[in-house]
């Protein structure tokens, strides 16, 4: 069953109901979002994602396989002399 309901004006504006503003936290001048997520859309706060979602976007296979400090030193000097064959 829908929370509440939203009549959209003729210049494609809506007013998002009380009721959503106090779930979300905004106000005026927030910002919201408007997301597909698999055939449904999500209108969230803007900015309100975890340390979690941000992971998981980072490192989709999970976590990446833990290195030295020497052995990260090496990779990044790899990369820059790779960086500056090709410039």
């Amino acid at each position: 069953m829908a929370i509440a309901q939203s009549r959209l004006t003729a210049q494609g504006q809506i007013s998002v109901p009380a009721e959503i503003r106090r779930r979300l936290g905004v106000g005026p001048g927030s910002v919201i979002e408007w997301d597909d997520d698999d055939n449904r859309i999500v209108v969230r706060r803007a900015g309100r994602y975890t340390s979690q979602d941000l992971h998981r976007a980072a490192f989709p296979k999970g976590p990446p396989k833990r290195r030295t400090l020497e052995q990260l030193k090496d990779g990044i000097r790899r990369h820059v002399k790779e960086r500056r064959a090709r410039g």
